[in-house]
């Protein structure tokens, strides 16, 4: 049950924020809205209410909200129809209602409710609505992470102490903190791990701090051979039988919405950083798409909420960075094409926007092929293993 409720949340909760986004902006704006959707084909629930009707449809990989258009004839194959006829076809059943707007109904949308009546600002302030929602969940996650935990401290502290190795016979015990190497302060946990792999037999001095007090210990890693915390391939190591963990300090509200914008902006220049890597080609074969955000969000929920809600959060920052790339079918690419109308005085032809739009669909296709392929890739033995069970036979 997990494998399917878990992507769902995850995936689900992102695109309906950003497609929620878009919506708000819209209704604000005065820009007719008549449908949204979170997926994309045939429908499985669907209400009216208001000018509105919303859907959740069966192919959860998306969504879209419709929105009044002049150029409704150039994006109606990417959202669900043509809205400057009823399909509807005057059939009661089909939630025809003559007092209402086209589709579901025969009056005329009026052309001050039509997207490109509007003026550019509120054009963009539309289209940047999505991405900056998937911004803004991601921020208020990391607040919420933040104010529930704390902010951990460059200081490890002793979790599990193994009887018997050389951490217990150097007399450290659990809740012990690590706070100096000998003689140096402490500043990431990685300086111990690395300093203690690579000292078997040679005695290291640490300072640990125990109930206020700060206490010197000797202690002599022990060769063992373990998997190379860098490579991951067996090599003899030092270890001390020591578990460490991170220590959480609780701060002020006001600290944690300025560690949370922080957070944000790092991880999204990252992500801009990494896709700027693509464009020569580096990283390709690390993007993972449907396959690998379910994996990684069954195992995210099994480390429970904070782990999901922190999922959530890098996932909402990639969809935002990614609907910004000047592609024609993604925000990026509409808010370029309009700026370019504007530049122009005039809007492009209906053709010429198919022709735009449909480029721009197959560079998400082949961006999508791209991903699937290492999706199944990474993940072959599995299918194997699972088509073996299906179909295969034993002797």
């Amino acid at each position: 049950m997990l494998t399917w409720i878990a992507p769902i949340i995850v995936f689900g909760l992102v695109v309906f924020v950003h497609e929620l986004g878009h919506f708000l902006a819209a209704k604000l704006t005065g820009v007719y809205a008549p449908r949204f959707s979170i997926g994309f084909g045939p429908a499985l629930l669907k209400k009216r209410v208001g000018e509105t009707e919303y859907i959740l449809a069966a192919l959860p990989l998306g969504g879209y909200v419709r929105m009044a258009s002049r150029e409704d004839e150039a994006t109606a194959f990417l959202e669900g129809g043509n809205e400057n006829s009823a399909t509807r076809a005057g059939n009661p059943k089909d939630g025809w209602d003559p007092n209402a707007m086209i589709p579901f109904g025969p009056k005329p949308i009026p052309e001050a409710r039509w997207f490109e009546s509007k003026p550019l600002v509120a054009r963009l302030f539309i289209m940047l609505a999505g991405v900056t929602m998937n911004a803004l969940l991601a921020y208020f996650i990391y607040v919420g992470l933040i104010l529930h935990s704390g902010l951990p401290t460059v200081v490890p502290v002793a979790a599990v102490v193994t009887p018997g190795k050389p951490a217990a016979a150097a007399g450290i015990q659990v809740g012990d903190s690590i706070a100096t190497l000998n003689g140096h302060p402490l500043d990431r946990w990685e300086m111990l791990l690395d300093t203690i792999g690579a000292s078997a037999g040679r005695r290291l001095d640490l300072g640990i701090v125990r109930g206020g007090q700060p206490i010197h210990v000797e202690v002599t890693p022990a060769a063992e051979k373990a998997p190379d915390p860098r490579t991951g391939a067996p090599r003899s190591l030092g270890r001390i039988g020591m578990v460490a963990s991170e220590r959480f300090v609780p701060i002020s509200v006001g600290q944690a919405f300025g560690e949370a914008w922080s957070l944000t902006v790092d991880n999204g220049s990252k992500i801009f950083a990494a896709l700027g890597g693509l464009i020569h080609g580096v990283g390709v074969s690390d993007l993972g798409g449907p396959i690998a955000i379910a994996t990684v969000s069954v195992q995210a929920a099994r480390g429970g909420i904070e782990t999901l809600l922190l999922l959530v959060a890098l996932i909402s920052i990639n969809v935002a960075v990614f609907n910004l790339l000047p592609i024609p079918i993604l925000d990026g690419g509409q808010i370029l094409l309009n700026v370019a109308e504007t530049i122009k005085g005039s809007a492009f032809s209906t053709q010429t926007r198919e022709r735009i739009l449909k480029g721009g669909l197959l560079i998400i296709g082949l961006l999508f092929v791209t991903v699937m392929f290492n999706d199944i890739s990474r993940n072959m033995q599995n299918i194997v293993r699972l088509l073996g069970k299906l179909f295969g036979r034993s002797a």
